[in-house]
């Protein structure tokens, strides 16, 4: 028999345009915060994950794991790095479930960081570019072009009109406004972002997610552990939401091999996976954190995964089927667009606005009243990798 994980705890930092702090303060300020809401001593954490992506790339930052652990004063539990480019932090999330699902660990601290403004933008863009594969850098192919590509490819075979990007926008913008750990807290319309500047054609700068530091982290206990239980009903929260499924995949790395420009493998088969293991369909899910680094990929998310047909996403984000209120509320934190993207930490900040919603914890007009099973996929590269969690009340 599985042995079932809960998120005893979470935590996080705002996550912003440039921090002013360390890599490694901002991961114990979210460790704490996380360890904190869970009631839990640092003492019982058996095992510490940390998820970072570009530490090296930006300031050259080693044994993150080690300094994590240092900074915190965490003594005799195993610790490690995970690295899975911008699904780093789900990548990290998997990986402490596994831990506990295995009877190695009964408690892990999860913990994803990213320090974007340690680089300039030149050097930031640089080294996000080498996230694909390496003959497209060699190309001069960047995440935002192969975004645009995607994007005047979904408008042109499924006949949408460029409002129905520019209102995914919109809705995220909405969701983050009274968000307070998001990085945009400013509510745009869909002139707005039918008005910003051109980034990637048909994309233009409201369709693109920014650069960010942050950190995210969550505590992971098995359920039945009576520490564990005791300090749940310390913190005067519900029940702790159990972990119903976390699965992942990869896919064509190389997106021009791909004989679909619109269809993303890794997000279809980790999807399927997720749904298979929690013994849930996608009619089941409440609430759901979509990957929306740029706004065509929370459409062709949405359909890949099954919650809508293909070429339908479009017309239901336009009839507010996705916004707060809707059928199906997606991204109810801002999501990449305008919570924000630290690499590292994108993953575990889905996570932590999901418990967030299912234990209640969130005032009305931020809330999902009722919202019992939620779901979250966090997609590395442009789809060549995607980690799919389902979570229920």
């Amino acid at each position: 028999m599985t042995t079932e994980v809960r998120v005893g705890g979470v935590g996080m930092t705002p996550f912003e345009s440039d921090s002013g702090r360390s890599l490694t303060d901002l991961a114990a300020t979210a460790a704490e915060r996380a360890l904190d809401d869970a009631a839990v001593d640092l003492n019982d954490v058996d095992a510490l994950h940390f998820g970072n992506a570009l530490a090296e790339a930006l300031d050259e930052s080693a044994g993150l794991a080690n300094a994590l652990a240092a900074a915190l004063g965490l003594d005799g539990a195993s610790a490690d790095r995970i690295e899975n480019t911008s699904a780093t932090g789900a990548s990290a999330f998997h990986r402490g479930v596994d831990r506990i699902e295995r009877g190695e660990a009964d408690a892990a601290l999860v913990v994803g960081a990213e320090k974007m403004s340690a680089g300039d933008t030149r050097s930031v863009t640089e080294a996000i570019s080498r996230l694909v594969h390496r003959r497209e850098y060699a190309q001069g192919i960047t995440l935002p072009s192969f975004g645009g590509l995607a994007a005047g490819a979904y408008l042109d075979r499924h006949d949408a009109p460029r409002e129905a990007l520019a209102a995914v926008a919109a809705k995220n913008h909405a969701n983050a406004v009274d968000n307070p750990v998001a990085q945009f807290r400013k509510s745009i319309d869909v002139e707005d972002a039918l008005d910003s500047p051109v980034v990637a054609a048909p994309l233009r700068l409201y369709d693109c997610c920014p650069m960010s530091d942050g950190a995210a982290a969550v505590v992971l206990t098995r359920a039945g552990d009576a520490d564990a239980d005791a300090a749940t009903a310390d913190t005067g929260h519900p029940p702790a939401p159990r972990v119903a499924g976390v699965a992942s995949a990869t896919g064509t790395h190389a997106v021009a091999e791909r004989p679909d420009p619109l269809s993303i493998d890794s997000v279809r088969t980790a999807g399927e996976r997720v749904f298979d293991r929690a013994g849930i369909r996608p009619d089941d899910v409440d609430v759901a954190c979509i990957h929306d680094a740029f706004t065509v990929l929370e459409l062709i998310e949405l359909e890949e995964l099954g919650f809508y047909d293909a070429g339908t996403a479009w017309e239901a984000t336009l009839d507010g089927d996705t916004a707060l209120d809707g059928d199906l509320p997606v991204n109810p934190g801002g999501g990449l667009k305008a919570r924000g993207h630290p690499l590292g930490a994108t993953g575990l900040s889905q996570i932590v606005e999901l418990v967030w919603q299912l234990r209640g914890d969130l005032p009305a007009g931020r809330r999902v009243d009722g919202a019992e099973t939620a779901f979250a996929i966090n997609v590395a590269g442009f789809g060549n990798n995607s980690v799919c969690t389902v979570l229920r009340a």
